[in-house]
Protein backbone atom coordinates (compact mmCIF):
# COMPACT_ATOMS: atom_id res chain seq x y z
CA UNK A 1 0.00 0.00 0.00
CA UNK A 2 3.14 2.08 -0.05
CA UNK A 3 2.55 3.65 3.55
CA UNK A 4 -1.43 4.65 2.73
CA UNK A 5 -3.05 3.53 5.53
CA UNK A 6 -5.64 0.29 4.92
CA UNK A 7 -8.54 2.71 5.62
CA UNK A 8 -7.66 5.89 3.98
CA UNK A 9 -10.36 4.56 1.40
CA UNK A 10 -13.75 2.61 1.37
CA UNK A 11 -15.79 1.80 -1.59
CA UNK A 12 -19.19 0.07 -1.64
CA UNK A 13 -21.93 0.03 -4.49
CA UNK A 14 -20.42 3.15 -6.05
CA UNK A 15 -19.72 5.63 -3.16
CA UNK A 16 -16.29 6.55 -2.34
CA UNK A 17 -15.42 7.14 1.91
CA UNK A 18 -12.71 9.36 2.12
CA UNK A 19 -11.62 8.42 5.61
CA UNK A 20 -10.22 11.75 7.02
CA UNK A 21 -11.17 11.99 10.52
CA UNK A 22 -10.10 8.10 11.31
CA UNK A 23 -13.74 7.51 11.45
CA UNK A 24 -15.17 4.41 8.89
CA UNK A 25 -18.84 3.82 9.98
CA UNK A 26 -20.92 3.74 7.37
CA UNK A 27 -23.39 5.78 8.61
CA UNK A 28 -20.90 8.41 8.62
CA UNK A 29 -21.68 10.55 5.85
CA UNK A 30 -18.33 13.15 6.49
CA UNK A 31 -16.56 12.82 3.45
CA UNK A 32 -19.11 10.46 1.57
CA UNK A 33 -18.78 10.97 -2.76
CA UNK A 34 -21.09 9.53 -4.71
CA UNK A 35 -19.45 8.82 -7.94
CA UNK A 36 -21.85 6.81 -9.95
CA UNK A 37 -25.79 8.03 -10.38
CA UNK A 38 -28.58 6.25 -11.86
CA UNK A 39 -31.35 8.17 -14.10
CA UNK A 40 -34.69 6.68 -14.67
CA UNK A 41 -36.67 8.22 -17.31
CA UNK A 42 -35.10 9.23 -20.77
CA UNK A 43 -37.57 12.04 -20.95
CA UNK A 44 -37.06 16.06 -20.62
CA UNK A 45 -35.89 16.12 -16.84
CA UNK A 46 -33.90 12.39 -17.61
CA UNK A 47 -31.89 14.45 -20.11
CA UNK A 48 -31.11 17.22 -18.49
CA UNK A 49 -30.06 15.58 -15.48
CA UNK A 50 -28.15 13.06 -17.15
CA UNK A 51 -26.51 15.47 -18.92
CA UNK A 52 -25.46 17.70 -16.19
CA UNK A 53 -24.60 14.92 -14.14
CA UNK A 54 -22.06 13.91 -16.82
CA UNK A 55 -20.75 17.55 -17.14
CA UNK A 56 -19.87 17.08 -13.72
CA UNK A 57 -17.41 14.03 -14.15
CA UNK A 58 -20.14 11.38 -13.19
CA UNK A 59 -21.02 8.21 -14.47
CA UNK A 60 -24.56 7.92 -15.21
CA UNK A 61 -26.60 4.81 -16.02
CA UNK A 62 -29.69 6.02 -18.14
CA UNK A 63 -32.94 3.57 -18.16
CA UNK A 64 -36.45 3.96 -19.45
CA UNK A 65 -38.92 1.47 -20.32
CA UNK A 66 -39.23 2.44 -23.74
CA UNK A 67 -35.91 1.45 -25.87
CA UNK A 68 -37.43 3.78 -28.60
CA UNK A 69 -37.76 6.53 -25.60
CA UNK A 70 -34.07 6.19 -24.28
CA UNK A 71 -32.60 6.70 -27.91
CA UNK A 72 -34.48 9.51 -28.36
CA UNK A 73 -33.46 10.73 -24.97
CA UNK A 74 -29.75 9.85 -25.79
CA UNK A 75 -30.02 12.03 -29.43
CA UNK A 76 -31.31 14.66 -27.40
CA UNK A 77 -28.61 15.24 -25.30
CA UNK A 78 -26.09 14.75 -27.65
CA UNK A 79 -27.92 17.55 -29.67
CA UNK A 80 -27.80 19.79 -26.29
CA UNK A 81 -24.30 19.26 -26.33
CA UNK A 82 -23.66 20.32 -30.01
CA UNK A 83 -25.63 23.72 -29.24
CA UNK A 84 -23.09 24.06 -26.76
CA UNK A 85 -20.18 23.88 -28.69
CA UNK A 86 -21.85 26.42 -31.87
CA UNK A 87 -21.85 28.40 -28.85
CA UNK A 88 -18.43 28.19 -28.15
CA UNK A 89 -18.54 26.54 -24.67
CA UNK A 90 -17.96 23.04 -25.22
CA UNK A 91 -15.54 21.60 -27.52
CA UNK A 92 -15.58 18.24 -29.20
CA UNK A 93 -13.27 16.48 -26.82
CA UNK A 94 -15.72 17.32 -24.08
CA UNK A 95 -18.64 16.09 -25.50
CA UNK A 96 -17.32 12.93 -26.38
CA UNK A 97 -16.27 12.51 -22.84
CA UNK A 98 -19.62 13.38 -21.81
CA UNK A 99 -21.35 11.02 -23.98
CA UNK A 100 -18.86 8.51 -22.61
CA UNK A 101 -20.21 8.57 -19.38
CA UNK A 102 -23.51 8.01 -19.87
CA UNK A 103 -23.97 4.37 -20.47
CA UNK A 104 -27.78 3.18 -21.62
CA UNK A 105 -29.34 0.32 -19.40
CA UNK A 106 -31.72 -2.16 -20.71
CA UNK A 107 -33.38 -2.73 -16.93
CA UNK A 108 -33.15 -1.58 -13.57
CA UNK A 109 -31.12 -4.15 -12.66
CA UNK A 110 -28.00 -2.03 -14.15
CA UNK A 111 -28.35 0.32 -11.12
CA UNK A 112 -27.85 -2.06 -8.76
CA UNK A 113 -23.78 -0.56 -8.45
CA UNK A 114 -24.55 3.34 -8.35
CA UNK A 115 -24.11 5.16 -4.99
CA UNK A 116 -27.84 6.57 -6.03
CA UNK A 117 -30.85 6.20 -8.25
CA UNK A 118 -32.92 9.48 -9.68
CA UNK A 119 -36.05 8.60 -11.01
CA UNK A 120 -37.42 11.05 -13.14
CA UNK A 121 -40.62 9.44 -14.84
CA UNK A 122 -44.02 11.52 -15.25
CA UNK A 123 -45.92 12.22 -12.42
CA UNK A 124 -48.14 9.00 -11.77
CA UNK A 125 -48.26 7.59 -8.37
CA UNK A 126 -48.58 4.33 -9.38
CA UNK A 127 -45.98 4.01 -11.66
CA UNK A 128 -43.24 5.88 -9.65
CA UNK A 129 -44.36 3.12 -6.68
CA UNK A 130 -43.91 0.35 -9.06
CA UNK A 131 -40.09 1.80 -10.07
CA UNK A 132 -39.14 2.30 -6.30
CA UNK A 133 -40.16 -1.13 -5.69
CA UNK A 134 -38.33 -2.49 -8.17
CA UNK A 135 -35.22 -0.13 -7.12
CA UNK A 136 -35.83 -1.44 -3.65
CA UNK A 137 -35.51 -5.08 -4.84
CA UNK A 138 -32.29 -4.20 -7.41
CA UNK A 139 -30.28 -1.88 -4.83
CA UNK A 140 -28.70 -2.44 -1.85
CA UNK A 141 -29.73 -0.44 1.70
CA UNK A 142 -26.95 1.23 1.01
CA UNK A 143 -27.96 3.25 -2.31
CA UNK A 144 -29.86 6.26 -1.79
CA UNK A 145 -33.50 6.29 -3.89
CA UNK A 146 -34.00 9.74 -4.93
CA UNK A 147 -37.16 11.42 -6.94
CA UNK A 148 -37.57 14.24 -9.00
CA UNK A 149 -41.15 14.70 -8.14
CA UNK A 150 -42.56 17.57 -8.05
CA UNK A 151 -45.91 17.33 -6.40
CA UNK A 152 -46.28 13.58 -5.38
CA UNK A 153 -45.78 12.24 -1.72
CA UNK A 154 -42.58 11.36 -0.71
CA UNK A 155 -43.48 9.50 2.12
CA UNK A 156 -46.49 7.45 -0.45
CA UNK A 157 -43.35 6.40 -2.73
CA UNK A 158 -41.17 5.60 0.43
CA UNK A 159 -44.13 3.70 1.35
CA UNK A 160 -43.50 0.84 -1.57
CA UNK A 161 -39.75 -0.13 -0.43
CA UNK A 162 -38.60 -1.76 2.34
CA UNK A 163 -35.72 0.75 3.29
CA UNK A 164 -37.99 4.39 3.50
CA UNK A 165 -34.69 5.88 5.34
CA UNK A 166 -32.99 5.95 1.86
CA UNK A 167 -35.97 7.60 -0.10
CA UNK A 168 -35.75 11.87 -0.71
CA UNK A 169 -37.13 14.03 -3.14
CA UNK A 170 -34.24 15.90 -5.27
CA UNK A 171 -36.34 18.05 -7.38
CA UNK A 172 -34.23 19.58 -10.39
CA UNK A 173 -36.24 22.71 -11.74
CA UNK A 174 -35.55 22.40 -15.30
CA UNK A 175 -33.41 23.22 -17.46
CA UNK A 176 -31.59 21.53 -14.25
CA UNK A 177 -28.02 21.98 -16.64
CA UNK A 178 -28.34 25.30 -15.55
CA UNK A 179 -30.61 26.38 -12.57
CA UNK A 180 -28.68 26.33 -9.51
CA UNK A 181 -31.48 25.25 -6.95
CA UNK A 182 -32.24 21.99 -6.07
CA UNK A 183 -35.09 21.47 -3.30
CA UNK A 184 -34.21 18.36 -1.04
CA UNK A 185 -37.42 17.56 0.47
CA UNK A 186 -37.55 15.02 3.14
CA UNK A 187 -40.08 12.13 3.84
CA UNK A 188 -41.66 11.02 7.23
CA UNK A 189 -39.02 8.38 7.68
CA UNK A 190 -36.02 9.96 5.60
CA UNK A 191 -33.16 9.59 8.09
CA UNK A 192 -30.57 12.44 8.53
CA UNK A 193 -27.69 10.14 7.07
CA UNK A 194 -29.40 10.53 3.96
CA UNK A 195 -30.70 13.90 3.74
CA UNK A 196 -26.85 15.03 4.65
CA UNK A 197 -25.50 13.18 2.25
CA UNK A 198 -27.86 13.92 -0.95
CA UNK A 199 -27.25 17.94 0.51
CA UNK A 200 -23.45 17.08 0.82
CA UNK A 201 -23.97 16.12 -3.21
CA UNK A 202 -25.80 18.97 -4.36
CA UNK A 203 -23.67 21.19 -2.84
CA UNK A 204 -20.31 19.81 -3.15
CA UNK A 205 -19.88 17.67 -6.47
CA UNK A 206 -22.91 19.69 -8.42
CA UNK A 207 -22.33 23.16 -6.72
CA UNK A 208 -25.92 24.04 -6.60
CA UNK A 209 -27.97 25.74 -3.47
CA UNK A 210 -29.88 22.86 -1.70
CA UNK A 211 -33.13 24.09 -0.04
CA UNK A 212 -34.33 21.97 2.37
CA UNK A 213 -38.30 21.68 2.05
CA UNK A 214 -40.52 19.59 4.38
CA UNK A 215 -43.11 17.34 2.30
CA UNK A 216 -46.18 19.42 0.66
CA UNK A 217 -47.81 19.02 -2.59
CA UNK A 218 -45.93 21.19 -4.87
CA UNK A 219 -43.33 21.97 -2.41
CA UNK A 220 -42.50 25.73 -3.67
CA UNK A 221 -41.32 25.96 -6.67
CA UNK A 222 -43.92 24.36 -8.43
CA UNK A 223 -46.90 25.62 -6.22
CA UNK A 224 -45.44 28.80 -7.32
CA UNK A 225 -45.02 28.64 -10.73
CA UNK A 226 -47.87 26.47 -11.72
CA UNK A 227 -50.31 28.83 -10.27
CA UNK A 228 -48.46 31.13 -12.11
CA UNK A 229 -48.74 29.85 -15.63
CA UNK A 230 -52.56 28.74 -14.32
CA UNK A 231 -53.38 32.54 -13.98
CA UNK A 232 -52.09 33.70 -17.17
CA UNK A 233 -53.78 30.92 -18.79
CA UNK A 234 -57.09 32.53 -17.21
CA UNK A 235 -55.85 35.83 -18.66
CA UNK A 236 -55.86 34.56 -21.71
CA UNK A 237 -59.17 33.01 -21.79
CA UNK A 238 -60.75 36.36 -20.61
CA UNK A 239 -59.02 37.93 -23.52
CA UNK A 240 -56.66 40.72 -21.65
CA UNK A 241 -53.96 40.30 -23.88
CA UNK A 242 -52.36 37.41 -25.83
CA UNK A 243 -50.11 35.02 -25.34
CA UNK A 244 -47.18 36.60 -26.84
CA UNK A 245 -47.86 39.95 -25.41
CA UNK A 246 -48.35 38.53 -21.63
CA UNK A 247 -44.93 36.36 -22.08
CA UNK A 248 -43.81 39.94 -23.04
CA UNK A 249 -44.67 41.87 -20.38
CA UNK A 250 -42.76 39.39 -18.14
CA UNK A 251 -40.05 38.77 -19.73
CA UNK A 252 -39.33 43.10 -19.90
CA UNK A 253 -41.38 43.98 -16.86
CA UNK A 254 -39.95 41.46 -14.45
CA UNK A 255 -36.84 40.34 -15.76
CA UNK A 256 -37.79 36.66 -16.28
CA UNK A 257 -35.94 34.76 -19.04
CA UNK A 258 -39.47 32.95 -20.34
CA UNK A 259 -42.85 34.09 -19.80
CA UNK A 260 -45.50 32.08 -18.51
CA UNK A 261 -46.45 30.20 -22.01
CA UNK A 262 -42.74 29.50 -23.17
CA UNK A 263 -41.59 27.86 -19.23
CA UNK A 264 -45.22 26.02 -19.82
CA UNK A 265 -44.07 24.85 -23.09
CA UNK A 266 -40.70 24.10 -21.68
CA UNK A 267 -42.19 22.17 -19.12
CA UNK A 268 -44.81 20.25 -20.73
CA UNK A 269 -48.51 21.45 -20.74
CA UNK A 270 -49.10 18.14 -19.95
CA UNK A 271 -46.91 18.23 -16.51
CA UNK A 272 -47.91 21.29 -15.83
CA UNK A 273 -51.59 20.11 -15.46
CA UNK A 274 -51.05 17.29 -13.78
CA UNK A 275 -49.06 19.17 -11.20
CA UNK A 276 -52.28 21.74 -11.21
CA UNK A 277 -54.74 18.55 -10.67
CA UNK A 278 -52.35 16.47 -8.16
CA UNK A 279 -52.23 20.14 -5.90
CA UNK A 280 -56.01 20.84 -6.28
CA UNK A 281 -57.09 17.10 -4.96
CA UNK A 282 -54.83 17.73 -2.12
CA UNK A 283 -55.56 21.10 -1.07
CA UNK A 284 -59.08 21.60 -2.43
CA UNK A 285 -58.53 25.15 -3.32
CA UNK A 286 -60.22 26.38 -6.45
CA UNK A 287 -56.81 28.51 -7.57
CA UNK A 288 -55.25 25.06 -8.10
CA UNK A 289 -57.71 24.15 -10.45
CA UNK A 290 -56.49 23.74 -14.05
CA UNK A 291 -57.28 26.66 -16.89
CA UNK A 292 -59.80 25.66 -19.36
CA UNK A 293 -57.21 26.40 -22.02
CA UNK A 294 -54.80 24.45 -20.22
CA UNK A 295 -56.89 21.36 -20.31
CA UNK A 296 -58.14 21.86 -24.19
CA UNK A 297 -54.45 21.82 -25.27
CA UNK A 298 -53.67 18.89 -23.56
CA UNK A 299 -56.31 17.08 -25.18
CA UNK A 300 -55.55 18.17 -28.60
CA UNK A 301 -52.00 16.77 -28.11
CA UNK A 302 -50.19 20.32 -28.06
CA UNK A 303 -48.04 19.43 -24.91
CA UNK A 304 -45.18 22.29 -26.07
CA UNK A 305 -41.65 22.04 -27.08
CA UNK A 306 -41.82 17.85 -26.88
CA UNK A 307 -44.51 18.08 -29.46
CA UNK A 308 -43.38 20.70 -31.58
CA UNK A 309 -46.53 23.18 -30.77
CA UNK A 310 -47.94 24.46 -27.69
CA UNK A 311 -49.10 28.00 -27.11
CA UNK A 312 -46.06 28.54 -29.46
CA UNK A 313 -44.25 26.50 -31.92
CA UNK A 314 -40.92 24.80 -31.71
CA UNK A 315 -38.49 23.59 -34.17
CA UNK A 316 -36.71 19.82 -33.43
CA UNK A 317 -33.87 21.57 -31.12
CA UNK A 318 -36.97 23.16 -29.08
CA UNK A 319 -36.26 26.50 -30.64
CA UNK A 320 -38.98 28.96 -31.10
CA UNK A 321 -40.28 29.32 -34.89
Amino acid sequence: MGGVRADAFFFMSGIRYNDRESHYQIKQVIGLTIRKVGVVGAGTMGQGISEMLAFKGLDVVLADRSEQQLSHGLRQIEQSLDKQIEKWALTKAEKKLILGRIRPAGSLEEMADCGMVIETISEDLNLKKQVFAELDRVCGPDIILASNTSTLSLTELAGATSHPERVIGLHFIYPAFKVDVVELIRGLKTSDETFETVRRFVEDTLNKQGIMVYESPGFVTSRLICLFINEAANLLQEGVATAEDIDRAMRIGYSFKHGPFEMADRFGLDSVVAALEQMFREYGELKYRPSVVLKKMVRAGQLGVKTGEGFFKYDEDGDRI
